[in-house]
């Protein structure tokens, strides 16, 4: 008998969520929340499990003893999986955005913030975010910094106007 690796078995069940979510069936915010679900899983399973399979993809054929399966295979069909389950999620979220702009409930991006809303967002961003974002200056460190899991983080560039050619990099942690 033949058995499936974990990993596929995994993204088998992470595709059952993402199912969910495109089920018409289901509630509008419960079918957003499906995908989010979807998408935080994928994450995890990307920083847990994909990394693990990099490890052993070095160890060789001593990998594929430990584990029963070439890494670089099972790389290749989490790949393989997870480009058609992003597909399947874009579609899926296309299709909710329209279902949503039905209920007149719109997703915007800051082009098409009317100026009164664009000034509401500045102000916000001055009073409530900026106050939360601490940058840590990549170039003023010896080591590169101990970054905290389940963050996200932004690489920024910074310039000077009188010095376009000097550059300075930093990372700020997004609040959440």
């Amino acid at each position: 008998m033949k058995y499936r690796n974990k990993e596929i078995s995994w993204l088998s069940f992470n595709g059952r969520v993402l199912q969910e979510a495109g089920d018409r069936s289901v509630p509008l915010m419960e079918r957003m929340k499906f995908l989010g679900i979807f998408s935080n899983n994928l994450d995890e399973f990307f920083r847990v499990r994909v990394a693990t399979l990099k490890r052993l993809e070095r160890l060789g054929k001593k990998a594929e003893k430990i584990i029963g399966h070439r890494p670089s295979d099972i790389l290749e069909e989490i790949h393989r999986i997870v480009l058609s389950q992003q597909a399947d999620f874009d579609n899926i979220y296309q299709e909710i955005l329209q279902e949503l702009a039905r209920e007149k409930i719109f997703l915007i991006n800051e082009n098409q913030l009317e100026d009164e809303q664009a000034e509401f967002v500045r102000q916000y961003f001055r009073n409530e975010v900026r106050p939360a974002l601490i940058p840590i200056m990549l170039d003023q460190l010896d080591e590169f910094p101990e970054l905290r899991d389940h963050a996200i983080y932004l690489v920024i560039t910074l310039m000077q106007e009188n010095q376009p050619q000097t550059l300075r990099y930093a990372l700020i942690e997004l609040p959440t």
